[in-house]
């Protein structure tokens, strides 16, 4: 349990991306956020895709992100926890950022209690899917052998690679993404399929690139934090309400 204070939660940052804007003003955005809310913050989840495009080597790691790298660092050496949450963009982090910035790396979906509340969080990736092509990427994408092979090859290929596919996204190619319906919307399929078995107050997601929040027969509240693309989003919890914040 993170000590007294906020708990704050963002994703999709896509740290990296030459889409929506400079990503040199789009980090300096992200560290200035940081920075003015680890003062009050008992615990910082970053829910994927904080990095566009991530491959970490042995012995190399992606250039960059220095201004967020030293941010984080410098609040987990002030006590604070940061959960970084492995996204699809993301997902091949290996101990670096443990190592060098103290980040504390989960895969998958964890759940919380926050002030006598059940949270469920995220990032989200194939979470409700029914789509067999993009559930059998995610498996290539998680699967050891096929990251073995990838990590043979050369940083220069392998990274060049990488960007290449990352451009080749929805985000990358600058595609509107738009509000489908609660029966359509695969994390809120998701996360009526829990509540079928057993109570939790909040869903907090990331992935949708969509800042909304919807309510789960008149119950269970879903946030899906948006994106960092053409402006801000974030959630916090105060101890007593969850609020999502949207700066566009």
């Amino acid at each position: 349990m993170d000590k007294s204070g906020k708990i704050f939660f963002a994703s999709d940052f896509h740290l990296g991306l030459k889409v929506g804007g400079d990503p040199a003003e789009r980090e300096r955005r992200v560290v200035k956020w940081l920075e003015s809310v680890a003062s009050e913050a008992a615990g910082i989840y970053l829910l994927g895709d904080i990095f566009d495009f991530w491959w970490e080597y042995r012995h190399v790691v992606p250039k960059g992100f220095t201004r967020f790298l030293g941010s984080v660092s410098a609040i987990t050496d002030s006590g604070v926890p940061v959960y970084f949450f492995t996204g699809n963009h993301d997902m091949w982090v290996g101990d670096y950022l443990t190592a060098e910035c103290g980040i504390t790396i989960h895969n998958g979906v964890m759940e919380r209690d926050f002030g006598g509340r059940r949270f469920l969080l995220a990032h989200g990736e194939g979470l409700g899917s029914t789509e067999k092509g993009y559930k059998l990427l995610l498996w290539l994408f998680r699967n050891r052998a096929v990251r073995t092979a990838w990590s043979a090859l050369h940083p220069r290929i392998g990274m060049g690679i990488g960007h290449r596919w990352s451009l080749g996204s929805r985000l990358g190619k600058g595609e509107h993404i738009a509000f489908l319906g609660e029966e359509k919307e695969d994390l809120l399929r998701f996360a009526r399929s829990v509540t079928a078995k057993r109570e939790v107050d909040y869903f907090i997601f990331g992935h949708r690139h969509l800042p909304m929040t919807y309510t789960i027969d008149n119950k269970s509240r879903v946030v899906i934090l948006g994106d960092w693309i053409g402006g801000s989003s974030w959630a916090v919890w105060d101890g007593a309400e969850l609020n999502l914040i949207v700066n566009r």
